[in-house]
């Protein structure tokens, strides 16, 4: 090889490095499946396991909720928040229902079912349209740029999430209903917070890589979701995910 042809090879490579870089990453799922649990409850293990093996799918973005319901019978939630319970909360606000229960999913923000019954969880994801409103995620060395797609249809107003999460925590359980037990938490959040309110129009924000960092997590997300009179969630428009360690 010439050192003309050489130096053409090398700038085809770095070209296409860059090319690389700049291109879209992440993956969208046609639904999102929340679940809200407890270290607490004794009927959550099995819904939690199966939790774990919706995480490995790529047509669902499932996320743990642990809430802190049942803390006061033996044992604190070591991974559970007033956040998780509060969204738990506005969740049944958002359905009519007067009360929350564990081991709880919610899919796509519509509708709620028993977080262990596998096959009406599957019934609600096939019923379900997908989320038809894309999320491309672009990155970047130091920054992550967020890009919503518009929409044609009156569609209303959303607000954009940022959800950090771990892809696994196992937590041995030292008292209360689960005694004894160890148990595996997948795709278990650590923050969720919102990013930017979308009306319809393409939307682009950029998130420094350093407020991931300093979260300490393996996983990221961004939810696109209605918000209802007063505040509480509605359906879901949008989901996309990425390793935090793009």
């Amino acid at each position: 090889m010439t050192r003309f042809s050489t130096a053409l090879a090398l700038v085809g490579l770095l070209a296409g490095s860059a090319a690389a870089l700049a291109a879209p990453v992440g993956t969208q799922p046609r639904s999102v499946v929340e679940l809200f649990t407890s270290q607490g409850c004794s009927s959550c293990p099995p819904a939690d396991k199966l939790l774990g093996e919706y995480a490995e799918r790529q047509d669902v973005l499932a996320l743990s909720f642990n809430v802190d319901v049942w803390d006061w019978i033996g044992w604190k939630d070591t991974l559970a928040s007033p956040d998780n319970t509060e969204r738990q909360r506005a969740y049944a606000r958002a359905m009519g229902e007067r009360s929350i229960y564990t081991p709880q999913v919610v899919v796509d923000g519509r509708i709620h079912v028993v977080g262990s019954d596998r096959g009406r969880i599957e019934q609600v994801i096939r019923q379900t349209d997908p989320l038809r409103i894309p999320i491309e995620l672009e990155a970047a060395e130091d920054s992550l740029k967020v890009t919503v797609g518009g929409s044609t249809n009156d569609e209303p107003h959303g607000m954009l999430w940022l959800v950090l999460y771990d892809r696994s925590v196992t937590v041995a359980v030292e008292r209360g209903e689960n005694t004894g037990r160890t148990i595996t938490y997948n795709n278990v959040v650590r923050k969720l917070r919102p990013v930017a309110l979308w009306k319809g129009d393409e939307l682009s924000v950029d998130i420094p890589k350093s407020e991931i960092e300093h979260a300490d997590v393996d996983g990221c997300a961004f939810l696109l979701q209605t918000e209802l009179d007063g505040g509480d969630p509605g359906p879901m428009l949008g989901a996309a995910r990425i390793s935090a360690s793009w």
